[in-house]
């Protein structure tokens, strides 16, 4: 009886598959989880959050510009006597926003051109190849500028920028992914058997080449929302009077010795929301890299 206890428990086991027990190992990490508490934080507060805040993000009152943090305004009021803690949150939702949105479009265009390249190889893998080491050869932020600079400052487009700079970091992480799965022997039978590349490369090539991916993606939305407010600092990104954190930093520079606080904030709010993700995503590749497993 124990013997077939324990052989069920085992069966059960295999059946929950790598995913469940990624999660496994993602939760015994406590520095994941403080990550990943510190991620769901800011979600909810950029859902929810905006439903609490005391005033409209660009509800002025100048006779109150400048105070320092009290009860009535928790973090304080800007040159504009707008309410700090107001606009923080609702900040929340355009850096969330921007990261999420960028991170995805660089995901799918860096993972077909990354399939692409590693599964058909010669001159498509070149070509591909090539584009990738062009654009990885200028420092990203100043590419992003470029690619502002061209279309036009605005957070859409600083959205588009971050994504297009991002493109190449995924599509050669797939890359080489892609160059050892398709010498499995599965894949191998599915060739024999007569399957269509595109079959193959949806059901069997992609679905084994996420887990990388997703790690990637989790630390590159922390890199995307400093790159948003990098951007916002420099005027290239989200304009006035949008509550965008790099904006505020950019408006708060003149105040900074007289009323901190309207820079504090903000900053504070970009360096706990970076440091989810980071954490996150450390926690995930620890999950999902079997050479982390003991």
């Amino acid at each position: 009886m124990a013997e077939t206890a324990v052989t069920e428990k085992e069966e059960i086991q295999k059946v929950a598959g790598p995913w469940k027990e990624a999660w496994r190992g993602f939760r015994k990490s406590k520095v994941a989880v403080v990550g990943m508490g510190i991620v769901i934080f800011f979600i909810l507060l950029a859902i929810f959050g905006p439903l609490f805040t005391p005033q409209g993000i660009n509800e002025q009152n100048l006779s109150q510009r400048l105070l320092p943090p009290s009860a009535d305004h928790w973090m304080g009021t800007d040159d504009f006597g707008r309410d700090i803690l107001s606009r923080v949150v609702y900040g929340a939702r355009i850096s969330l926003w921007v990261g999420f949105l960028a991170v995805i479009g660089s995901v799918v265009v860096g993972s077909i051109l990354g399939i692409l390249a590693g599964y058909y190889g010669r001159w498509v893998d070149t070509i591909i190849s090539r584009i990738f080491d062009i654009m990885l050869a200028f420092p990203s932020i100043l590419l992003a500028i470029a690619v502002v600079s061209v279309l036009g400052p605005s957070l859409r487009n600083a959205l588009i920028a971050i994504a297009i700079i991002n493109v190449p970091n995924f599509g050669r992480l797939i890359r080489s992914k892609v160059l050892s799965i398709k010498e499995d022997e599965y894949i191998m039978s599915a060739k024999a058997i007569g399957m269509k590349d595109g079959r193959i490369l949806r059901s069997h090539i992609l679905p084994n080449s996420m887990a990388p991916v997703i790690v990637q993606g989790t630390l590159a939305i922390a890199t995307a929302i400093i790159e948003a407010a990098a951007l916002g600092f420099l005027g290239l990104g989200a304009q006035a009077p949008s509550p965008e954190w790099g904006k505020m930093l950019a408006d708060s520079r003149s105040y900074l010795t007289n009323a901190p606080w309207t820079m504090i904030f903000p900053g504070v709010a970009i360096m706990l929301t970076v440091l989810g993700f980071n954490l996150m995503g450390d926690g995930l590749r620890d999950a999902l890299d079997p050479r982390m497993k003991s």
